[in-house]
């Protein structure tokens, strides 16, 4: 079945938050595009996906955010070689938003850091 096609069988997603300071709305544009450069670069393609997240702050309580779900698919080469780089981006993100945690999905496991 496809013979012709490459088979990409991993997934690897980054939730890219809206907020910035825990719980205040920020425009997150510039970061969603930073990560489909990133994802684009280290694996060939990525999809932008708007989401709703909810999740319980130490700081602020319960905070509802749009948040934007930017992922890829990839070979297992592909994620082994690679996850460390978007591992990089994840905690980088985190600092430059000023983030208590942020998201990485891998295959249907939710890595926070």
């Amino acid at each position: 079945m496809f013979e012709n096609a490459v088979k990409l069988n991993q997934r690897i997603a980054v939730y890219v938050p809206a907020t910035d300071n825990v719980n205040e709305a920020a425009d997150n544009s510039a970061m969603v595009d930073k990560c489909a450069a990133l994802l684009s670069e280290l694996f060939g393609g990525a999809t932008i996906q708007p989401g709703r997240g909810a999740w319980l702050s130490d700081v602020a309580g319960l905070v509802l955010e749009d948040t934007t779900i930017v992922y890829a698919y990839c070979t297992e080469d592909g994620l082994r070689d690679h996850a460390a780089d978007v591992e990089r981006f994840a905690l980088d993100m985190k600092a430059a938003m000023h983030q208590e945690a942020v998201s990485v999905e891998v295959n249907n496991a939710l890595y926070i850091f």
